[in-house]
């Protein structure tokens, strides 16, 4: 029995969608159907087109055919054809705009013109906005590594639907590190992966795991706020101080959102005192904290600190990511959840997982297990307390009336401003084309706390060229004395 064209080795190149109508037998059919794929745009400038027997056996026509309307559009300057480059789409053939498609009259091709650069993106020069790590650093070699021994080490099943909590390797990994290197204490059927702190707010009052009102920071993410305001949450805000979020302002609500490792984004850890005070305010009220555990990683000038999780499990939801030690783009994160949470958040996600590719958890489950993970942390810790120690000396030197605070550890600092001068400083940073943010920007809009005026100043962001740079834009946009 003859092979299909599925099957035939003469079926190579690529895939082609055309449709052959119309009058004038299959070969001007299919020139109509070459010419409308281009002006329409589906076929742009510079694409390869199929060779000729691949495309004739996909479209059932002799392979001449093919050969025709090809020399013929190549003739009419729709194509270009080359020896070893094969048939391409020319470059000088301006797409039609999509509201034009289906008018009868096709144009005649433009004259070949010289391919223009696209045009760059227009922004500021110097990024010094907070949350986001130095791209640049990114480890390749190591993470391609990694993925090269997983997709070689992943069994068949691995490509079926995933598991809603995640691959168990990824959740064993994650164990092992959370516990040796934050203090958490979990096992791995309560953990559940996530693609990030903002999904899992999603997961767990979108999805009725949990339900407001929620205390929160009174200086946080408004984008968190946002979240949970779109799933009906009432937020109630909780004044800050040097010793972190006021937790015995807690009332009646159903559970607190605290960033204790690094309080976000005045700076500094919840005092040891206060991690215990909320432990004892949520096993009285048999109420919950969520721990965000922002910035976990990076300290320089303190003892690290554990994670609140390890005070009591069953009463803390612990969430982390690797939005920041490694990549915003690697979207994987984790709640560490209660017992008695674990089946209302698989419940919350639904049956198949739609959210972290599983490619990519088996990719971080090596990272982490092969100790590829540790690696890249120490070494981003060293980097970014020099771009702090940097940050810190380009002010003495040259704004010393500027107060730096919150750099024991994280991503950013704060600068103190003069009162009344925040807004006029976040201007003249633009002028400068410095990209930051104002403290303000991140106040809960109901409560009565003013934490003075500020800047909220990333220094892991601009790449290592870059950076000396954006501090002297930044030295220069900051009020005199």
């Amino acid at each position: 029995m003859a092979d299909s064209w599925v099957n035939s080795a003469e079926r190579i190149g690529a895939d082609l969608h055309l449709e052959l109508t119309g009058p004038g037998g299959r070969r001007a059919a299919l020139i109509r159907a070459l010419r409308e794929a281009v002006r329409s745009g589906r076929l742009a400038p510079g694409t390869r087109l199929p060779p000729y027997r691949s495309l004739a056996a996909d479209l059932g026509v002799a392979r001449n055919t093919v050969a025709d309307a090809y020399a013929e559009l190549v003739a009419e300057g729709w194509l270009t054809a080359r020896q070893g480059s094969g048939t391409r789409v020319a470059m000088g053939v301006p797409p039609m705009p999509f509201r034009q498609w289906g008018s009868a009259e096709p144009p005649r091709p433009a004259a070949r013109v010289p391919r223009k650069a696209p045009p760059r993106a227009r922004g500021p020069r110097h990024d010094l906005r907070q949350g986001t790590p130095d791209a640049s650093a990114f480890p390749r070699t190591a993470w391609l590594a990694s993925y090269r021994r997983a997709l070689q080490q992943a069994p068949n099943e691995v490509f079926g639907p995933g598991d809603p909590a995640g691959r168990a390797e990824l959740r064993e990994a994650l164990t092992e590190y959370l516990a040796r290197a934050r203090g958490v204490r979990t096992e791995p059927g309560r953990i559940v992966i996530c693609s990030g702190f903002a999904h899992a707010l999603r997961l767990l009052f979108g999805g009725g795991v949990l339900r407001g009102p929620l205390a929160v920071e009174a200086y946080g993410l408004g984008f968190h706020r946002e979240v949970l305001a779109a799933a009906g949450v009432r937020t109630v805000p909780l004044p800050l101080d040097e010793h972190g979020a006021r937790v015995d302002r807690l009332g009646r609500e159903r559970a607190v959102l605290l960033t204790p490792a690094h309080q976000f984004p005045t700076g500094g850890p919840l005092h040891p005192a206060r991690r215990a005070a909320v432990i004892d305010w949520a096993r009285a009220r048999g109420g919950l904290v969520l721990e965000d555990d922002y910035d976990g990683e990076f300290r320089y000038d303190r003892k690290p600190v554990g994670a609140v999780q390890g005070l009591d499990p069953e009463h803390v939801i612990h969430i982390g990511s690797v939005s920041k030690s490694l990549s915003p783009a690697v979207r994987l994160g984790w709640m560490v959840l209660p017992e008695r949470y674990v089946g209302a958040a698989l419940a919350a996600k639904g049956e198949r997982e739609a959210w972290a590719s599983v490619l990519d958890q088996l990719c971080l489950a090596d990272f982490v297990a092969s100790g590829a993970y540790d690696r890249h942390v120490r070494r981003m810790r060293q980097r970014y307390r020099g771009r702090r120690d940097r940050l810190v000396a380009a002010l003495a030197a040259h704004a010393p009336h500027i107060e730096v605070t919150g750099v024991a550890a994280g991503l950013h600092a704060v600068l103190r401003l003069p009162p009344g001068t925040e807004a006029s400083t976040v201007k003249a940073a633009v002028w400068q084309g410095v990209s930051l943010d104002g403290l303000a920007v991140f106040r809960h809009p109901a409560t009565d706390m003013a934490a003075g005026d500020g800047l909220v100043v990333g220094y892991a962001t601009a790449s290592e060229h870059a950076y000396g740079p954006a501090l002297e834009a930044l030295c220069r946009a900051l009020p005199p004395p």
